[in-house]
């Protein structure tokens, strides 16, 4: 089968992206708007991009209801920061919730039961619930396509990094742990815990 993606709507196209590119890790991001309004949604369109200077990035699509740009990328414009949390089993169930496309001015936050707790360098709260946290200056936003589906590349600097001590070792994370989760396709999400070891030749 060989599909031409000019062809296809975004909402077939989509399916493709979702479901051959996975598992994919969740990029969990609070932040905030201008009157001090929190927000906080997850992102599956997430990677690390350098260790020097500690970069990350993640990409927030357009809605599908009206074509318009989410809170979070609104937010992200307005102030220069965000918080990506990193998403473990155990609240999983409340991540779902804030996925929810809930009305503008609405905290996640106190929709979801999660706890916002002040972050060191950004204005932007951290995840308490989250084992891992990093507060991001903006570095760039590279928008690609307009409308639905399409999306905006938010990459970011790390300027703080936060690791509960619980799962800390040897400067090092305990991945079995962190006990993280990823996206599949639909609503099917896996656990990392089936792992095997690979070395590389030198």
């Amino acid at each position: 089968m060989q599909l031409d993606p000019a062809t296809l709507s975004w909402e077939a196209a989509y399916k493709y992206l979702n479901g051959a590119i996975l598992p994919r890790p969740i990029a969990f991001v609070s932040t905030v708007d201008g009157e001090g309004n929190t927000n906080l949604a997850p992102f599956s369109f997430f990677t690390a991009v350098a260790a020097n200077p500690l970069t990350i990035c993640f990409s927030v699509m357009r809605r599908g209801t009206d074509g318009e740009k989410k809170d979070t990328l609104v937010n992200i414009e307005n102030t220069k920061e965000f918080v990506v949390n990193v998403v473990s089993e155990s609240f999983a169930n409340q991540m779902n919730v804030t996925a929810t496309e809930f009305p503008h001015g609405v905290s996640e936050f106190s929709e979801s039961g999660l706890t916002p707790v002040p972050s060191t360098v950004v204005q932007a709260p951290r995840v308490k619930e989250s084992l891992v946290n990093f507060e991001c200056k903006l570095t760039e936003i590279v928008h690609i396509g307009d409308g639905k589906g399409a999306g905006s590349l938010v990459i970011g600097q790390v300027v703080q990094v936060h690791v509960d001590d619980e799962i800390h070792f040897d400067g090092k994370i305990d991945t079995h742990k962190l006990q993280p989760i990823g996206r599949l396709a639909g609503a099917d999400y896996v656990r990392v815990t089936d792992t095997f070891e690979m070395v590389r030749k030198k």
